[in-house]
């Protein structure tokens, strides 16, 4: 399976598509990194928040501990401070929230900055060297058998544009029935340029055909 044309500016214009495309891959990939770090800084708010709720919590929790300890009047004393570090609790929990959602948004987000670009890329850039690559097989199994040149030939009538079926004779078709030799050759070179395949000199009858970008 050949990747590549046969024919220099063909093979070098994709030679650069290709070299293209996996620069912006790169991009991608890096732009979504780029993108996920920078949500991640949000989670900074976040974990302040959690680091001030849990001190909090702890600091009133030990005053509370301590003053609970006052014989007769420590139970109504410590009441309150327990209800703060209630408070200071609950502000780290929503502080830890807010880094889960930030992290979740993040990790979201960088994939689809990844990937849809990526995905565009696979499916108009890879696909389409899929098909030359497995296009450009066929050609030259059908090039190899006995009969190859008139089957290219009769595939070149079927979907050859008119004006490439000109350059091969004024009346392809009826050169095809009549199987003129060069005129065949002429129709199997156009099918074969379609898929980046060079006609074999020992196979063409006119010598520029060999040759022809």
């Amino acid at each position: 399976m050949s990747l590549y044309s046969d024919f220099p500016a063909r093979r070098t214009l994709q030679v650069v598509i290709d070299l293209l495309a996996v620069i912006a891959i790169v991009l991608a990939i890096v732009a979504g990194a780029a993108v996920r770090s920078a949500i991640d800084g949000l989670a900074g708010l976040g974990e302040q928040m959690q680091s001030t709720g849990s001190d909090f919590d702890g600091a009133l929790s030990d005053a509370g501990d301590q003053l609970g300890g006052v014989p007769l009047i420590g139970g109504g004393i410590r009441s309150p401070f327990d209800a703060a570090a209630s408070a200071g609790a609950s502000l780290a929990d929503a502080g830890a929230q807010q880094q889960s959602a930030v992290h979740t948004a993040a990790a979201v987000a960088g994939l689809l900055v990844t990937l849809i670009p990526i995905g565009f890329l696979l499916w108009y850039w890879l696909r389409a060297r899929i098909i030359f690559a497995i296009g450009s097989a066929r050609a030259r199994a059908i090039l190899r058998l006995d009969d190859g040149l008139d089957v290219l030939a009769l595939r070149a009538l079927v979907a050859a544009p008119a004006a490439d079926l000109r350059t091969a004779s004024p009346r392809p078709a009826n050169a095809w029935r009549m199987a003129d030799s060069a005129d065949i050759a002429r129709l199997a070179a156009i099918e074969l340029r379609t898929w980046g395949v060079r006609l074999p000199r020992d196979l063409a009858r006119d010598p520029a055909l060999a040759g022809r970008e």
